[in-house]
């Protein structure tokens, strides 16, 4: 049996960027389960699983358009302190939700502090970054 569209599979997949390094896995835990075509998870990504077998293993690699997007300099922003809460303190790598004009909310990553301002990053961590995926189908739940 295949995997198609609008199947539920268990799937372990191990996410590297193009030097090796790995930024998430799924061994030595329980496989990914998803439902193929009901967009949760990256379209590619969910698109590599059609086709496969229950033991097929697969590896793909995205570029930033088919992953998280190009890094974009216009989602980089300072801030100043007093803009803070009193008494709150931040440091280099704090994640803070911050919210839009029309409300939404959105994590950011403090990537520098200053003495009176910080700055922050909006872009997805892997935004502007190959990715390359092993993927192994285990189980065709239906």
């Amino acid at each position: 049996m295949h995997a198609q569209t609008g199947d539920t599979v268990k799937v372990h997949y191990t996410g590297k960027f193009s030097n090796g390094e790995i930024f998430d896995t799924s061994q030595n835990k329980s496989p990914l389960e998803l439902t193929i075509g009901e967009g949760k998870f990256l379209p590619a990504f969910e698109q590599a699983i059609i086709g496969m077998e229950e033991g097929d293993k697969k590896t793909i690699t995205l570029t930033p358009d088919q992953g998280y997007g190009e890094y974009n300099d216009d989602l980089v922003a300072d801030f100043n302190k007093d803009q803070l809460p009193e008494n709150m303190e931040i440091h280099l790598g704090d994640i803070l939700q911050l919210q839009d004009n029309h409300g939404h909310i959105f994590n950011v990553e403090v990537i520098e502090v200053g003495e009176t301002q910080f700055k922050v990053d909006a872009n997805h961590p892997l935004a502007g970054k190959d990715l390359t995926f092993e993927i192994e189908l285990v189980e065709i739940m239906q």
